[in-house]
C-alpha cells in the first residue's frame, strides 16, 4: 500500500514539474525590451536625449514623408538633437529641459522629408545624435496614411487633391433679422 502511495506521489511530481519545468529554462516575455507600437525607441547611450516611437508616413511613391515621434528630454538643461537620412539635410530640435517635443501631435506638427527614397513597408536608415557622443543609426519603418489614425500625418504632394475650399456665400452668417 505504501508503495502505491509512493508511487503515486512520485508520478504527480513528474506531472507537475513536466508541465512547469518550461518556465525555469524559457526567458519571461514580460522581461524582453520591444516597441509596442508602429515606431521604433532609440536611446542615445552617449547623449542625453531619448526618441520615442519614431517611424514615417510617406507617399505612395516613397518621394516625400513626414518624420513622427517624441523627443524627450530628461536633463535639467536644454539639448538638441540632430536627425540625419543619407542624402537629405539633416533637422536640428532643441528640446527645453525636462520637455518632450511630440511631432506629428494635435500641438506639433510633423518633421516634413523632401527627397525621401523609400515606399511605404520599408525602413530607413536614420542617425539620431545629441550632446557630445556619436550618435544611433536605426532603421526607422515607413508607413503610409491608409490607417485611420496615420491619414492626418500622410503628407501631401503635388498629386493630392485638395479639399475643396469653401466660398464666403457658403459661409456668409444669415442676416439678422430686424
Amino acid at each position: 500500500m505504501k508503495s502505491r502511495l509512493v508511487a503515486s506521489a512520485a508520478i504527480s511530481a513528474l506531472v507537475l514539474l513536466g508541465a512547469t519545468g518550461c518556465t525555469f529554462i524559457t526567458p519571461q516575455s514580460t522581461k524582453i525590451e520591444y516597441s509596442a507600437s508602429d515606431g521604433v525607441n532609440v536611446s542615445d547611450s552617449d547623449g542625453p536625449l531619448d526618441v520615442r516611437n519614431a517611424f514615417i508616413v510617406a507617399n505612395e511613391e516613397g518621394t516625400v514623408g513626414n518624420f513622427v515621434g517624441a523627443v524627450v528630454n530628461p536633463t535639467s538643461d536644454k539639448a538638441t538633437l540632430t536627425i540625419t537620412i543619407a542624402g537629405i539635410d539633416p533637422f536640428t530640435v532643441t528640446v527645453p529641459a525636462g520637455k518632450t517635443i511630440s511631432f506629428g501631435s494635435k500641438d506639433e506638427d510633423p518633421l516634413r522629408i523632401v527627397g525621401l527614397d523609400a515606399k511605404p513597408g520599408a525602413t530607413v536608415e536614420v542617425h539620431f545624435q545629441s550632446g557630445d557622443g556619436a550618435g544611433t543609426k536605426t532603421e526607422v519603418p515607413v508607413l503610409d496614411g491608409t490607417l485611420p489614425y496615420y491619414a492626418d500625418l500622410a503628407p501631401e504632394t503635388a498629386s493630392s487633391t485638395p479639399s475643396p475650399t469653401p466660398t464666403p456665400s457658403d459661409t456668409a452668417a444669415p442676416a439678422p433679422e430686424e
